[in-house]
């Protein structure tokens, strides 16, 4: 059974990402990261991607909504949800 990914395991690793796109910006961890001016769709793709292969997790189309993307917050929530929900077979 996977370990269960909590939101504070979670927000160094998607910081560390996130550094790359950002520069020397700091983004808190409510800052709404599409708001800031330096991201794509490019960067969208690459999000998902990482949130998939990093905490071993497949984001679904019900998944995809800005609101789950939009903050280090909110992806770590996504990410502790999708990791703690029961896999079904």
């Amino acid at each position: 059974m996977p370990h269960e990914t909590t939101i504070e395991e979670a927000k160094p690793k998607i910081r560390e990402f996130l550094a790359r796109f950002f520069g020397d910006h700091r983004i808190a961890d409510d800052e709404d990261i599409f708001a800031t001016g330096f991201v794509n769709s490019l960067f969208i793709m690459q999000l998902v991607l990482f949130v998939e292969s990093e905490f071993a997790l497949t984001v679904e189309d019900e998944d995809l909504e800005i609101a789950n993307f939009s903050t280090v917050d909110a992806i770590a929530a996504l990410v502790t949800r999708k990791r703690s929900a029961p896999v079904s077979s």
